[in-house]
């Protein structure tokens, strides 16, 4: 194992980023000097009620929407399950869920055990090769005891970005809400929600170099819906509790610095990919998962498909040499179940057991990924030359039934 912190090389920044000096330089007085609780009425009390709401009305700005319509939560999987137990409580009669089949495990498994456990009806809507959704299959989804329509924004596993403002305008002729999941592409693409046919929306603080353990939902105004547990009356009373208010601190100050730079620091994040991307799709039998790098995908997300070998078995390799990504979603990458991302996309299982995911942030430079690709030819060399059998290289050993079955296995 690699000991020496200085040849670490972090690019799994899709399931947290490092914590920005800034961000922390502005969350430290909360953890020491003003340590008052919001609903106190002394000096530090006051103090602290005042940093949250600017911090809410810094967010709120920077998303295009009105402060009170931000709630903070402890992160984006509270935000989407507030959403759906929060709109359910107040629309009991709609018994009919929609989701995309590529969903963030906090959408999804709602969704899955409500159909399971409950009674209600679930569709996952078509989406393309590279995971866009088809709008007409939303069109024929919808019902009129639909609840709502959950669709991500960006993708954790593959990067794509779907079109908001369309599906958002069929959910609104048809008078359904529309919630979005915007935890991965906040300040990393233009996210204007007020001017999106969006009702609630989904943040979060840790994929932007903010701090963990804190984010939010959006809720448009003329949308009510109940909070999950009872207590004090923070949050408009939606999200009883003390508020996490250094965490809040300091989300403000990451979700500033994001959109503040992001004209400067994407691109240059979008070239590392690319820069990436080039080197890995040059190694024998592997395929880009999701839509090229480019303006439908989330700037920093790369996810590879490497053929005949176990993505797993090539992230330890790389973890041995000190290379850190993953092999899916930090939420369910432990998980022996292929990724229903990418089998939602078409891979096989096996294709998707071999697929790595690379993350990158602001903070990677070009020679951290060039060391990436490095190891990871390096990892893929070793565990093919280990593999049994692989049909480009071992044709000659295959009857002529056994090479047109590889053969339709790899077109």
């Amino acid at each position: 194992m690699n000991d020496n912190p200085a040849k670490f090389v972090y690019l799994d920044n899709g399931d947290s980023t490092p914590v920005l000096p800034e961000v922390l330089e502005a969350m430290l007085p909360f953890f020491t000097r003003n340590c008052g609780n919001p609903a106190s009425l002394h000096q530090f009390g006051l103090e602290a009620e005042l940093a949250v709401d600017e911090a809410r009305e810094s967010i709120a700005a920077a998303v295009g929407v009105q402060p009170q319509e931000i709630i903070f939560t402890s992160g984006a999987t509270e935000s989407n399950n507030l959403a759906f137990n929060g709109l359910r409580a107040m629309r009991p009669e709609k018994r009919h869920l929609v989701i995309s089949p590529i969903e963030h495990a906090s959408v999804r498994n709602v969704a899955k055990t409500w159909a399971k456990r409950e009674g209600f009806e679930l569709t996952e809507l078509d989406v393309d090769g590279e995971g866009r959704v088809d709008p007409d299959s939303l069109r024929r989804a919808i019902r009129d005891d639909t609840l709502l329509v959950s669709i991500i924004h960006g993708n954790n596993e593959i990067g794509v970005i779907q079109d908001l403002d369309t599906l958002g305008g069929i959910c609104r002729d048809a008078g359904v809400p529309l919630h979005a999941d915007c935890a991965q592409s906040l300040g990393k693409v233009p996210l204007d929600i007020g001017a999106l046919p969006v009702d609630l929306a989904s943040l979060n603080a840790h994929k932007l170099h903010g701090p963990k353990g804190v984010g939010a939902l959006y809720v448009r105004r003329k949308v009510k819906i109940r909070r999950l547990f009872e207590g004090s009356p923070q949050e408009g009373g939606l999200r009883p509790g003390t508020e996490n208010v250094p965490g809040i601190i300091g989300f403000a100050k990451a979700v500033e610095i994001a959109v503040r730079d992001r004209e400067t620091v994407m691109p240059r994040v979008e070239e590392l990919t690319r820069r990436l991307a080039e080197g890995l799709l040059a190694v024998e039998h592997t395929r880009l998962n999701g839509p090229p790098i480019g303006p439908e995908r989330l700037p920093g997300n790369l996810n590879v498909t490497f053929r005949y070998i176990e993505g797993e078995a090539i992230l330890m390799h790389m973890n041995m040499e000190g290379v850190y990504v993953s092999s899916g979603s930090a939420c369910s990458s432990k998980s022996l179940v292929p990724s229903h991302v990418l089998t939602s996309i078409g891979l096989l299982h096996e294709e998707a057991h071999g697929s790595i995911r690379y993350t990158l942030s602001r903070l990677n430079t070009e020679e951290e990924v060039d060391r990436a690709l490095e190891v990871t030819r390096r990892a893929v060399d070793r565990l093919r030359a280990m593999t049994a059998f692989i049909p480009e290289r071992d044709s000659k050993r295959l009857n002529p039934e056994a090479k047109s079955f590889y053969k339709e296995k790899g077109d």
